[in-house]
C-alpha cells in the first residue's frame, strides 16, 4: 500500500489537506497526517483545529512515496520555513518521489528550482514564484513526479490525480462517480 503524508503547519487550508485526506484513503491508500511542530492539534486559517496522526519528529520518511503540501496562509509560510520538511522535499525530488503542492505552497516548489521546466499551476497571484515553470490555468498540472492544482476549488480535482497516479485511471473515475463529482 503507499503511503502519502500531508504536512499541516498553523494557518493550512482545511479543504486543501482534508479533501486529500478523505479522497485517498477511500481509495485505500494510507494517508498520515504530520504536524511540523510539536503538537499534534494543529488550526487551520480557518481556526478549525485538528488533530494530525503524528509530529515531524515522529515520521520515519523512508516509509513515505508522497509528500503533500496544502495551501493556506500563513499556512505555507509556515511549511517553507521548516527546514526539516524542506530537506525532505529536497530529498523526495532527487529521488523521484513525488511531492505535490496545491494553492499557494507550490510556491516553495518554485523558490526550490523544482518546477523550472514544468507545467505548474498555483493560486491567482502566485504565479511570479513559481521560477522557470510553464504556469498553467489548469485545475490540475502533473509533471513527472511534481503535481501542482491551484487552490480549494481544484481540491478534488487534485486528490483524484494523486490517486490516479497510485491507483490509477478506472479508480480515479470510480472514486469520482462514487462522490457525484463531475
Amino acid at each position: 500500500m503507499k503511503k502519502v503524508a500531508i504536512f499541516l503547519a498553523e494557518g493550512y487550508e482545511e479543504i486543501e489537506a482534508l479533501t486529500v485526506a478523505d479522497i485517498c484513503r477511500r481509495c485505500g491508500l494510507e494517508v498520515i497526517l504530520v504536524s511540523v511542530t510539536e503538537e499534534r492539534w494543529v488550526r487551520s486559517s480557518h481556526h478549525v483545529n485538528v488533530e494530525a496522526d503524528l509530529c515531524f519528529s515522529q515520521a520515519d520518511f523512508s516509509e513515505y512515496d508522497m509528500l503533500v503540501l496544502p495551501g493556506g496562509m500563513p499556512g505555507t509560510r509556515n511549511l517553507e520555513a521548516h527546514e526539516g520538511l524542506m530537506a525532505q522535499v529536497d530529498a523526495f525530488y532527487a529521488a523521484g518521489k513525488y511531492i505535490v503542492a496545491i494553492c499557494a505552497a507550490p510556491s516553495i516548489f518554485g523558490h526550490r528550482g523544482i518546477l523550472k521546466g514544468r507545467k505548474a499551476c498555483c493560486y491567482p497571484g502566485f504565479e511570479s514564484h513559481l521560477e522557470g515553470a510553464e504556469v498553467t490555468a489548469g485545475p490540475v498540472e502533473v509533471s513527472g513526479h511534481v503535481i501542482t492544482s491551484r487552490g480549494m476549488g481544484t481540491a478534488i480535482d487534485f486528490a483524484l490525480a494523486i490517486v490516479e497516479v497510485f491507483c490509477g485511471r478506472e479508480k480515479a473515475v470510480e472514486t469520482a462517480e462514487a462522490v457525484i463529482y463531475g
